[in-house]
Protein backbone atom coordinates (compact mmCIF):
# COMPACT_ATOMS: atom_id res chain seq x y z
CA UNK A 1 0.00 0.00 0.00
CA UNK A 2 3.01 2.43 0.75
CA UNK A 3 4.04 2.06 -2.81
CA UNK A 4 1.13 3.30 -4.62
CA UNK A 5 -0.33 6.57 -4.45
CA UNK A 6 -2.97 7.70 -1.75
CA UNK A 7 -5.20 8.98 -4.57
CA UNK A 8 -6.58 7.76 -7.71
CA UNK A 9 -7.70 9.80 -10.44
CA UNK A 10 -9.80 8.60 -13.95
CA UNK A 11 -10.17 11.02 -15.87
CA UNK A 12 -7.73 13.32 -17.48
CA UNK A 13 -10.79 15.72 -17.96
CA UNK A 14 -11.51 14.90 -14.15
CA UNK A 15 -11.61 18.44 -12.10
CA UNK A 16 -11.55 15.66 -8.60
CA UNK A 17 -9.09 12.59 -7.16
CA UNK A 18 -10.55 10.15 -5.23
CA UNK A 19 -9.02 9.00 -1.99
CA UNK A 20 -7.99 5.46 -1.84
CA UNK A 21 -7.50 5.60 1.89
CA UNK A 22 -8.01 8.41 4.83
CA UNK A 23 -5.95 11.52 3.95
CA UNK A 24 -4.67 13.79 6.97
CA UNK A 25 -5.62 17.44 6.32
CA UNK A 26 -1.89 19.29 5.15
CA UNK A 27 -0.67 16.18 3.63
CA UNK A 28 1.16 17.10 0.61
CA UNK A 29 0.10 14.85 -2.42
CA UNK A 30 1.91 15.10 -6.05
CA UNK A 31 1.49 18.09 -8.48
CA UNK A 32 1.77 20.42 -5.82
CA UNK A 33 -1.23 18.70 -4.28
CA UNK A 34 -2.00 20.23 -0.38
CA UNK A 35 -4.77 18.61 1.18
CA UNK A 36 -7.38 21.50 3.17
CA UNK A 37 -9.63 18.96 4.83
CA UNK A 38 -9.13 15.90 6.59
CA UNK A 39 -10.56 13.49 3.70
CA UNK A 40 -12.53 9.91 4.15
CA UNK A 41 -11.39 7.23 1.92
CA UNK A 42 -13.66 7.00 -1.09
CA UNK A 43 -14.10 10.78 -0.87
CA UNK A 44 -12.98 13.09 -3.29
CA UNK A 45 -10.45 16.50 -3.81
CA UNK A 46 -10.68 19.00 -5.60
CA UNK A 47 -7.25 19.23 -8.48
CA UNK A 48 -8.02 22.80 -9.42
CA UNK A 49 -10.08 26.19 -7.86
CA UNK A 50 -13.53 25.85 -9.15
CA UNK A 51 -15.23 28.63 -8.75
CA UNK A 52 -19.09 28.76 -7.95
CA UNK A 53 -21.64 27.49 -10.95
CA UNK A 54 -18.95 26.04 -12.63
CA UNK A 55 -19.43 21.98 -13.36
CA UNK A 56 -17.64 19.77 -11.79
CA UNK A 57 -15.73 16.52 -13.74
CA UNK A 58 -15.42 12.48 -12.49
CA UNK A 59 -15.48 9.48 -15.16
CA UNK A 60 -13.98 12.68 -17.51
CA UNK A 61 -18.64 14.04 -16.92
CA UNK A 62 -20.10 16.08 -15.14
CA UNK A 63 -21.77 14.96 -11.92
CA UNK A 64 -22.24 18.14 -9.86
CA UNK A 65 -22.00 22.04 -9.93
CA UNK A 66 -19.77 23.85 -7.25
CA UNK A 67 -22.66 25.68 -5.20
CA UNK A 68 -19.80 27.81 -3.61
CA UNK A 69 -15.85 28.50 -4.82
CA UNK A 70 -13.55 25.33 -4.14
CA UNK A 71 -10.02 25.79 -3.48
CA UNK A 72 -7.56 23.53 -5.00
CA UNK A 73 -7.09 20.29 -2.45
CA UNK A 74 -10.32 21.41 -0.63
CA UNK A 75 -12.67 18.17 0.17
CA UNK A 76 -15.38 17.76 -2.68
CA UNK A 77 -18.51 16.84 -1.25
CA UNK A 78 -22.46 17.64 -0.70
CA UNK A 79 -21.52 21.03 1.18
CA UNK A 80 -19.97 22.26 -2.35
CA UNK A 81 -21.87 20.64 -4.95
CA UNK A 82 -25.14 20.45 -6.21
CA UNK A 83 -27.33 19.78 -9.32
CA UNK A 84 -28.62 21.43 -12.33
CA UNK A 85 -29.83 21.03 -15.43
CA UNK A 86 -27.42 21.04 -18.40
CA UNK A 87 -27.58 19.17 -22.10
CA UNK A 88 -26.37 16.06 -22.40
CA UNK A 89 -26.01 14.42 -26.02
CA UNK A 90 -28.00 11.32 -27.09
CA UNK A 91 -26.31 11.35 -30.32
CA UNK A 92 -28.16 8.51 -30.69
CA UNK A 93 -26.16 5.16 -31.82
CA UNK A 94 -22.78 7.32 -31.94
CA UNK A 95 -20.71 4.30 -30.15
CA UNK A 96 -22.65 1.06 -31.36
CA UNK A 97 -20.06 -1.27 -32.21
CA UNK A 98 -19.35 -5.13 -32.65
CA UNK A 99 -17.65 -6.84 -30.02
CA UNK A 100 -14.79 -8.90 -30.87
CA UNK A 101 -15.60 -12.78 -32.06
CA UNK A 102 -14.94 -15.46 -29.50
CA UNK A 103 -14.58 -19.01 -30.63
CA UNK A 104 -14.52 -20.60 -26.74
CA UNK A 105 -18.43 -21.18 -25.76
CA UNK A 106 -18.75 -21.85 -21.64
CA UNK A 107 -20.48 -23.64 -20.10
CA UNK A 108 -22.18 -24.38 -17.25
CA UNK A 109 -24.60 -27.02 -15.58
CA UNK A 110 -28.09 -25.91 -16.26
CA UNK A 111 -31.45 -27.51 -15.79
CA UNK A 112 -33.27 -27.40 -19.06
CA UNK A 113 -37.21 -27.68 -18.72
CA UNK A 114 -39.38 -29.40 -21.13
CA UNK A 115 -40.42 -26.04 -22.16
CA UNK A 116 -37.21 -25.18 -23.17
CA UNK A 117 -35.80 -22.52 -20.89
CA UNK A 118 -33.04 -23.14 -18.53
CA UNK A 119 -32.87 -22.98 -14.80
CA UNK A 120 -29.87 -22.93 -12.72
CA UNK A 121 -31.72 -23.50 -9.37
CA UNK A 122 -34.57 -26.05 -9.02
CA UNK A 123 -37.56 -25.02 -6.43
CA UNK A 124 -41.03 -24.97 -5.81
CA UNK A 125 -42.44 -21.93 -4.66
CA UNK A 126 -45.46 -20.56 -2.54
CA UNK A 127 -46.15 -17.12 -3.91
CA UNK A 128 -49.11 -14.67 -2.27
CA UNK A 129 -51.72 -12.97 -4.79
CA UNK A 130 -52.22 -10.34 -1.81
CA UNK A 131 -50.48 -9.60 1.94
CA UNK A 132 -53.85 -10.97 3.24
CA UNK A 133 -52.47 -14.55 2.36
CA UNK A 134 -48.56 -13.85 3.38
CA UNK A 135 -48.40 -15.96 6.44
CA UNK A 136 -50.11 -18.80 4.71
CA UNK A 137 -47.16 -18.72 2.20
CA UNK A 138 -44.63 -17.93 4.79
CA UNK A 139 -46.31 -20.73 7.01
CA UNK A 140 -45.54 -23.51 3.99
CA UNK A 141 -41.99 -22.55 3.84
CA UNK A 142 -41.19 -22.75 7.91
CA UNK A 143 -42.91 -26.10 7.55
CA UNK A 144 -40.46 -27.88 5.20
CA UNK A 145 -37.60 -25.81 6.87
CA UNK A 146 -38.81 -28.28 9.50
CA UNK A 147 -38.91 -31.51 8.00
CA UNK A 148 -36.32 -31.16 5.52
CA UNK A 149 -36.22 -32.46 2.03
CA UNK A 150 -33.78 -35.57 2.81
CA UNK A 151 -35.13 -37.20 0.13
CA UNK A 152 -35.54 -35.18 -2.67
CA UNK A 153 -31.54 -33.97 -3.01
CA UNK A 154 -32.43 -32.78 -6.32
CA UNK A 155 -34.97 -30.53 -4.88
CA UNK A 156 -33.05 -26.65 -4.14
CA UNK A 157 -35.90 -26.13 -1.18
CA UNK A 158 -39.67 -24.49 -1.46
CA UNK A 159 -39.84 -21.16 -0.60
CA UNK A 160 -42.29 -18.80 0.00
CA UNK A 161 -43.13 -15.08 -1.84
CA UNK A 162 -45.05 -13.29 0.66
CA UNK A 163 -46.02 -9.69 -0.37
CA UNK A 164 -47.44 -6.95 1.07
CA UNK A 165 -49.59 -5.16 -1.41
CA UNK A 166 -52.14 -7.00 -3.36
CA UNK A 167 -55.14 -5.05 -2.63
CA UNK A 168 -56.41 -1.27 -2.37
CA UNK A 169 -55.09 -0.98 -6.55
CA UNK A 170 -57.19 0.38 -9.27
CA UNK A 171 -58.10 -2.77 -11.74
CA UNK A 172 -56.26 -1.07 -14.99
CA UNK A 173 -53.50 1.13 -13.63
CA UNK A 174 -50.08 0.63 -13.52
CA UNK A 175 -49.45 -0.91 -10.42
CA UNK A 176 -51.57 -3.47 -10.84
CA UNK A 177 -49.84 -4.23 -14.52
CA UNK A 178 -47.33 -4.18 -12.81
CA UNK A 179 -48.35 -6.60 -10.19
CA UNK A 180 -49.51 -9.40 -12.82
CA UNK A 181 -46.24 -9.28 -15.03
CA UNK A 182 -44.57 -9.56 -11.97
CA UNK A 183 -47.08 -13.29 -10.51
CA UNK A 184 -46.72 -14.33 -13.62
CA UNK A 185 -43.12 -13.64 -14.29
CA UNK A 186 -42.43 -15.55 -11.22
CA UNK A 187 -44.92 -18.53 -12.04
CA UNK A 188 -43.42 -19.49 -15.05
CA UNK A 189 -39.70 -18.69 -14.02
CA UNK A 190 -37.44 -21.91 -14.85
CA UNK A 191 -36.07 -21.69 -11.69
CA UNK A 192 -39.20 -23.58 -9.94
CA UNK A 193 -40.07 -26.73 -10.90
CA UNK A 194 -43.47 -25.71 -9.50
CA UNK A 195 -45.31 -23.17 -8.28
CA UNK A 196 -48.83 -22.85 -5.84
CA UNK A 197 -50.36 -19.35 -5.97
CA UNK A 198 -52.27 -18.80 -2.86
CA UNK A 199 -55.17 -15.72 -2.62
CA UNK A 200 -57.09 -14.61 0.24
CA UNK A 201 -60.16 -14.29 -2.41
CA UNK A 202 -61.70 -11.22 -2.26
CA UNK A 203 -58.47 -8.88 -3.11
CA UNK A 204 -58.12 -6.64 -5.95
CA UNK A 205 -55.39 -8.67 -7.11
CA UNK A 206 -57.38 -11.88 -8.04
CA UNK A 207 -55.43 -14.82 -9.45
CA UNK A 208 -57.98 -15.53 -12.61
CA UNK A 209 -57.49 -12.15 -13.67
CA UNK A 210 -53.64 -12.40 -13.44
CA UNK A 211 -53.76 -16.03 -15.27
CA UNK A 212 -55.97 -14.58 -18.25
CA UNK A 213 -53.52 -11.71 -18.14
CA UNK A 214 -50.39 -13.66 -19.18
CA UNK A 215 -52.78 -16.72 -20.68
CA UNK A 216 -51.75 -19.03 -18.64
CA UNK A 217 -53.74 -22.37 -17.32
CA UNK A 218 -53.33 -24.54 -14.59
CA UNK A 219 -51.77 -28.03 -15.05
CA UNK A 220 -49.57 -30.13 -12.89
CA UNK A 221 -46.47 -27.66 -11.94
CA UNK A 222 -49.31 -24.46 -11.73
CA UNK A 223 -51.80 -24.61 -9.01
CA UNK A 224 -53.96 -22.30 -7.11
CA UNK A 225 -56.19 -21.67 -4.22
CA UNK A 226 -57.37 -19.13 -1.51
CA UNK A 227 -57.89 -19.33 1.81
CA UNK A 228 -61.98 -18.31 1.44
CA UNK A 229 -63.00 -21.35 -1.01
CA UNK A 230 -60.48 -23.58 0.95
CA UNK A 231 -62.35 -23.36 4.36
CA UNK A 232 -59.14 -21.17 5.98
CA UNK A 233 -55.59 -20.69 7.41
CA UNK A 234 -55.00 -23.86 8.17
CA UNK A 235 -56.86 -26.05 5.85
CA UNK A 236 -54.96 -24.23 3.05
CA UNK A 237 -51.53 -24.67 4.38
CA UNK A 238 -52.10 -28.08 4.89
CA UNK A 239 -54.18 -28.26 0.85
CA UNK A 240 -50.64 -26.57 -0.29
CA UNK A 241 -48.31 -29.20 1.51
CA UNK A 242 -50.73 -32.25 -0.56
CA UNK A 243 -50.06 -30.68 -3.39
CA UNK A 244 -46.38 -29.70 -3.07
CA UNK A 245 -45.99 -33.51 -1.68
CA UNK A 246 -47.20 -34.96 -4.82
CA UNK A 247 -44.68 -32.21 -6.63
CA UNK A 248 -41.71 -33.39 -5.05
CA UNK A 249 -40.66 -36.48 -7.03
CA UNK A 250 -41.51 -34.98 -10.01
CA UNK A 251 -38.66 -32.28 -9.50
CA UNK A 252 -36.20 -34.68 -8.49
CA UNK A 253 -36.17 -36.01 -11.32
CA UNK A 254 -34.33 -33.58 -12.32
CA UNK A 255 -30.61 -33.37 -13.89
CA UNK A 256 -27.85 -30.88 -14.20
CA UNK A 257 -26.07 -30.80 -17.89
CA UNK A 258 -23.58 -29.05 -19.69
CA UNK A 259 -25.54 -25.75 -20.97
CA UNK A 260 -23.74 -22.87 -22.84
CA UNK A 261 -23.38 -19.55 -21.49
CA UNK A 262 -25.61 -17.91 -23.96
CA UNK A 263 -28.69 -19.42 -21.84
CA UNK A 264 -27.55 -17.24 -18.65
CA UNK A 265 -29.65 -13.75 -17.97
CA UNK A 266 -27.87 -12.32 -15.99
CA UNK A 267 -29.29 -9.45 -13.63
CA UNK A 268 -27.27 -6.35 -12.71
CA UNK A 269 -27.52 -4.69 -9.43
CA UNK A 270 -26.07 -2.26 -7.22
CA UNK A 271 -26.78 -1.08 -3.49
CA UNK A 272 -24.98 0.69 -0.87
CA UNK A 273 -22.93 2.14 -3.18
CA UNK A 274 -19.74 4.09 -2.23
CA UNK A 275 -17.23 6.21 -3.57
CA UNK A 276 -15.00 2.62 -4.74
CA UNK A 277 -18.32 1.06 -6.04
CA UNK A 278 -17.86 2.95 -10.19
CA UNK A 279 -13.87 2.06 -9.30
CA UNK A 280 -13.94 -1.52 -8.93
CA UNK A 281 -17.15 -3.57 -8.59
CA UNK A 282 -19.03 -1.96 -10.94
CA UNK A 283 -16.84 -2.05 -13.94
CA UNK A 284 -15.49 -5.62 -13.17
CA UNK A 285 -19.27 -6.93 -13.26
CA UNK A 286 -19.11 -5.01 -16.61
CA UNK A 287 -16.45 -6.92 -17.58
CA UNK A 288 -17.94 -10.04 -17.12
CA UNK A 289 -21.86 -8.93 -18.79
CA UNK A 290 -20.05 -8.41 -21.74
CA UNK A 291 -18.15 -11.83 -21.92
CA UNK A 292 -21.54 -13.24 -21.63
CA UNK A 293 -23.29 -11.37 -23.99
CA UNK A 294 -20.48 -11.94 -26.48
CA UNK A 295 -20.93 -15.76 -26.15
CA UNK A 296 -24.54 -14.55 -27.03
CA UNK A 297 -25.82 -14.09 -23.53
CA UNK A 298 -28.32 -11.68 -22.07
CA UNK A 299 -27.36 -9.02 -18.92
CA UNK A 300 -30.47 -6.58 -17.75
CA UNK A 301 -29.21 -3.43 -16.79
CA UNK A 302 -31.69 -1.42 -14.43
CA UNK A 303 -32.92 1.15 -11.16
CA UNK A 304 -33.87 3.72 -13.96
CA UNK A 305 -32.97 6.73 -11.31
CA UNK A 306 -29.68 5.61 -10.86
CA UNK A 307 -29.03 6.11 -14.41
CA UNK A 308 -30.43 9.49 -14.30
CA UNK A 309 -27.43 12.21 -15.65
CA UNK A 310 -25.85 9.08 -17.87
CA UNK A 311 -28.18 8.10 -19.50
CA UNK A 312 -26.74 9.64 -22.80
CA UNK A 313 -23.88 7.48 -22.28
CA UNK A 314 -26.29 4.22 -23.04
CA UNK A 315 -28.19 6.16 -25.84
CA UNK A 316 -24.92 6.44 -27.64
CA UNK A 317 -24.68 2.33 -27.82
CA UNK A 318 -28.47 2.06 -28.41
CA UNK A 319 -28.53 -0.23 -31.68
CA UNK A 320 -31.66 2.45 -32.61
CA UNK A 321 -33.03 5.42 -32.65
CA UNK A 322 -35.90 4.55 -31.27
CA UNK A 323 -34.51 2.30 -28.48
CA UNK A 324 -32.60 5.06 -27.37
CA UNK A 325 -35.70 7.54 -27.36
CA UNK A 326 -37.83 4.45 -25.26
CA UNK A 327 -35.10 4.74 -22.80
CA UNK A 328 -35.08 9.03 -22.51
CA UNK A 329 -38.84 8.69 -22.48
CA UNK A 330 -38.57 6.14 -19.26
CA UNK A 331 -36.07 8.84 -18.05
CA UNK A 332 -38.89 12.25 -18.57
CA UNK A 333 -41.53 9.82 -16.95
CA UNK A 334 -39.52 9.26 -13.51
CA UNK A 335 -38.71 13.35 -13.96
CA UNK A 336 -42.75 14.26 -13.52
CA UNK A 337 -43.19 10.98 -11.29
CA UNK A 338 -40.77 12.67 -8.86
CA UNK A 339 -42.58 16.36 -9.66
CA UNK A 340 -45.61 14.91 -8.95
CA UNK A 341 -44.89 13.44 -5.72
CA UNK A 342 -43.38 16.73 -4.94
CA UNK A 343 -39.55 15.16 -4.52
CA UNK A 344 -36.97 15.34 -7.09
CA UNK A 345 -34.34 12.50 -8.76
CA UNK A 346 -31.25 14.10 -6.52
CA UNK A 347 -32.83 12.83 -3.30
CA UNK A 348 -31.96 9.31 -4.19
CA UNK A 349 -28.61 8.93 -3.35
CA UNK A 350 -28.85 7.44 0.39
CA UNK A 351 -27.24 8.86 3.36
CA UNK A 352 -24.70 5.89 3.37
CA UNK A 353 -24.02 6.51 -0.44
CA UNK A 354 -23.03 9.82 0.89
CA UNK A 355 -21.08 8.82 3.91
CA UNK A 356 -19.19 6.47 1.33
CA UNK A 357 -18.43 9.61 -0.72
CA UNK A 358 -20.80 9.63 -3.60
CA UNK A 359 -22.27 13.48 -3.52
CA UNK A 360 -24.83 13.64 -6.66
CA UNK A 361 -27.15 11.26 -8.46
CA UNK A 362 -25.03 12.80 -11.71
CA UNK A 363 -22.25 10.54 -9.64
CA UNK A 364 -23.40 7.38 -8.44
CA UNK A 365 -25.48 6.91 -11.93
CA UNK A 366 -21.84 7.55 -14.06
CA UNK A 367 -20.80 4.69 -11.82
CA UNK A 368 -23.69 2.38 -11.41
CA UNK A 369 -23.83 2.25 -15.85
CA UNK A 370 -20.67 0.47 -15.66
CA UNK A 371 -22.41 -2.81 -14.51
CA UNK A 372 -23.26 -2.44 -18.27
CA UNK A 373 -19.88 -3.09 -19.70
CA UNK A 374 -19.29 -1.52 -23.11
CA UNK A 375 -22.26 -3.79 -25.12
CA UNK A 376 -24.30 -2.11 -27.53
CA UNK A 377 -28.38 -1.60 -25.82
CA UNK A 378 -30.47 -3.66 -28.01
CA UNK A 379 -33.58 -3.19 -26.13
CA UNK A 380 -35.47 -1.61 -23.29
CA UNK A 381 -38.13 -3.21 -21.60
CA UNK A 382 -41.33 -2.04 -18.94
CA UNK A 383 -41.34 -3.32 -14.98
CA UNK A 384 -41.09 -7.31 -14.90
CA UNK A 385 -41.65 -7.32 -19.11
CA UNK A 386 -40.47 -11.05 -20.02
CA UNK A 387 -36.76 -10.54 -21.65
CA UNK A 388 -36.78 -12.00 -24.88
CA UNK A 389 -33.70 -10.28 -26.62
CA UNK A 390 -29.90 -11.03 -26.42
CA UNK A 391 -27.76 -8.87 -25.71
CA UNK A 392 -27.37 -5.76 -23.34
CA UNK A 393 -31.34 -4.57 -22.21
CA UNK A 394 -32.41 -1.85 -19.65
CA UNK A 395 -35.38 -2.26 -17.61
CA UNK A 396 -37.16 0.43 -16.47
CA UNK A 397 -37.48 -0.08 -12.65
CA UNK A 398 -37.18 2.18 -8.86
CA UNK A 399 -33.78 2.26 -7.25
CA UNK A 400 -35.32 0.35 -4.36
CA UNK A 401 -32.97 -2.84 -4.31
CA UNK A 402 -35.93 -5.46 -3.85
CA UNK A 403 -38.40 -3.88 -5.89
CA UNK A 404 -35.69 -3.85 -8.40
CA UNK A 405 -34.40 -7.35 -8.52
CA UNK A 406 -38.33 -8.42 -8.63
CA UNK A 407 -38.94 -6.86 -12.00
CA UNK A 408 -35.46 -8.30 -13.00
CA UNK A 409 -36.34 -11.62 -11.93
CA UNK A 410 -40.00 -11.66 -13.17
CA UNK A 411 -38.26 -10.50 -16.51
CA UNK A 412 -36.69 -14.16 -16.08
CA UNK A 413 -33.14 -13.22 -15.14
CA UNK A 414 -31.68 -16.76 -13.75
CA UNK A 415 -28.42 -15.07 -12.13
CA UNK A 416 -27.82 -12.15 -10.30
CA UNK A 417 -24.62 -10.24 -9.31
CA UNK A 418 -25.26 -7.34 -6.69
CA UNK A 419 -22.40 -4.89 -5.77
CA UNK A 420 -22.08 -3.01 -2.61
CA UNK A 421 -19.68 -0.57 -1.27
CA UNK A 422 -21.72 -0.02 2.20
CA UNK A 423 -22.71 -3.98 2.86
CA UNK A 424 -25.90 -4.81 1.21
CA UNK A 425 -27.20 -8.50 3.29
CA UNK A 426 -29.65 -8.94 0.08
CA UNK A 427 -30.49 -11.64 -1.79
CA UNK A 428 -33.37 -12.84 -4.01
CA UNK A 429 -35.20 -16.19 -4.39
CA UNK A 430 -35.18 -17.93 -6.94
CA UNK A 431 -32.23 -16.44 -8.58
CA UNK A 432 -28.80 -17.05 -6.98
CA UNK A 433 -27.41 -13.91 -5.53
CA UNK A 434 -23.34 -13.22 -6.13
CA UNK A 435 -22.81 -10.29 -3.85
CA UNK A 436 -19.43 -8.33 -4.97
CA UNK A 437 -17.81 -5.91 -2.03
CA UNK A 438 -16.10 -2.94 -3.83
CA UNK A 439 -13.38 -2.22 -0.70
CA UNK A 440 -11.46 -4.09 1.65
CA UNK A 441 -13.01 -1.76 4.41
CA UNK A 442 -15.74 -3.78 3.36
CA UNK A 443 -14.85 -6.96 2.87
CA UNK A 444 -12.66 -7.71 6.24
CA UNK A 445 -15.94 -6.16 8.26
CA UNK A 446 -18.40 -8.22 6.49
CA UNK A 447 -17.36 -11.37 4.64
CA UNK A 448 -20.08 -13.34 6.09
CA UNK A 449 -22.54 -11.81 3.73
CA UNK A 450 -20.27 -11.23 0.41
CA UNK A 451 -19.27 -13.99 -2.00
CA UNK A 452 -15.89 -11.50 -3.44
CA UNK A 453 -13.88 -8.86 -2.97
CA UNK A 454 -13.14 -6.51 -5.64
CA UNK A 455 -10.66 -4.71 -2.86
CA UNK A 456 -7.31 -5.45 -4.37
CA UNK A 457 -8.25 -3.02 -7.56
CA UNK A 458 -8.40 0.18 -5.32
CA UNK A 459 -5.42 -1.22 -3.74
CA UNK A 460 -3.19 -1.23 -6.97
CA UNK A 461 -2.85 -5.31 -7.04
CA UNK A 462 -5.65 -6.65 -9.48
CA UNK A 463 -6.66 -5.05 -12.70
CA UNK A 464 -10.57 -4.87 -13.41
CA UNK A 465 -9.82 -8.24 -16.22
CA UNK A 466 -8.30 -9.99 -13.75
CA UNK A 467 -11.25 -9.61 -11.40
CA UNK A 468 -13.34 -10.01 -14.16
CA UNK A 469 -12.16 -13.47 -15.00
CA UNK A 470 -12.45 -14.30 -11.35
CA UNK A 471 -15.86 -13.02 -10.78
CA UNK A 472 -17.03 -14.72 -13.91
CA UNK A 473 -15.73 -17.94 -12.63
CA UNK A 474 -17.64 -17.98 -9.32
CA UNK A 475 -20.74 -16.86 -11.73
CA UNK A 476 -20.83 -20.08 -13.60
CA UNK A 477 -19.81 -21.99 -10.28
CA UNK A 478 -22.92 -20.78 -8.42
CA UNK A 479 -25.16 -21.12 -11.79
CA UNK A 480 -24.13 -24.45 -11.52
CA UNK A 481 -25.69 -25.20 -8.25
CA UNK A 482 -22.93 -23.54 -5.74
CA UNK A 483 -25.03 -21.54 -2.95
CA UNK A 484 -24.10 -18.21 -2.51
CA UNK A 485 -23.87 -16.63 1.12
CA UNK A 486 -26.93 -15.18 1.09
CA UNK A 487 -28.89 -18.08 -0.10
CA UNK A 488 -27.58 -19.81 2.33
CA UNK A 489 -28.19 -17.60 5.21
CA UNK A 490 -31.97 -17.60 4.45
CA UNK A 491 -32.08 -14.52 2.00
CA UNK A 492 -34.60 -13.68 -1.09
CA UNK A 493 -37.91 -14.76 0.21
CA UNK A 494 -38.79 -11.53 2.04
CA UNK A 495 -37.08 -9.49 -0.96
CA UNK A 496 -40.25 -10.13 -3.09
CA UNK A 497 -41.07 -6.86 -3.43
CA UNK A 498 -43.41 -5.86 -6.96
CA UNK A 499 -43.57 -2.29 -7.67
CA UNK A 500 -46.33 -0.32 -6.61
CA UNK A 501 -46.51 3.33 -8.49
CA UNK A 502 -50.25 4.39 -8.08
CA UNK A 503 -52.58 5.43 -5.45
CA UNK A 504 -53.49 3.13 -2.56
CA UNK A 505 -57.97 2.95 -1.94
Amino acid sequence: MSNISPIIKLNEKDDVVIARIPISKGTCLPNELVVLNNIPEGHKIALRNIEQGSPIKRYGQTFGFATKPIQKGEHVHVHNVGVDNFDKDYAFGKDVHTLPPTDKIDTFLGIRRKNGKIATRNYIGVMSSVNCSATVAKAVEIYYNKVGLANYPNVDGVIALPQSFGCGIGQDGPSMTNMRRTLSGYATHPNFAGMIIVGLGCESSQIKDMMNFAHLTENENLHTLTIQETGGSQKTIDKIISIIEEMLPIANQVQRQETPVSELILALECGGSDGYSGISANPTLGYVADKIIQQGGTAILSETPEIYGAEHLLTRRAVSQQVGEKLIQRIKWWEEHCKQNKSEMNNNPSAGNKAGGLTTILEKSLGAITKGGTSNLVAVYEYAEPVTSKGLVFMDTPGFDPMAVTGQIAGGANILCFTTGRGSALGSSPTPTLKVASNNFLWNRQQEDMDMNCGDIIEGNESITQAGERLYSMLLEFASGKKSKSEKFGYGSLEFVPWQMGAFM
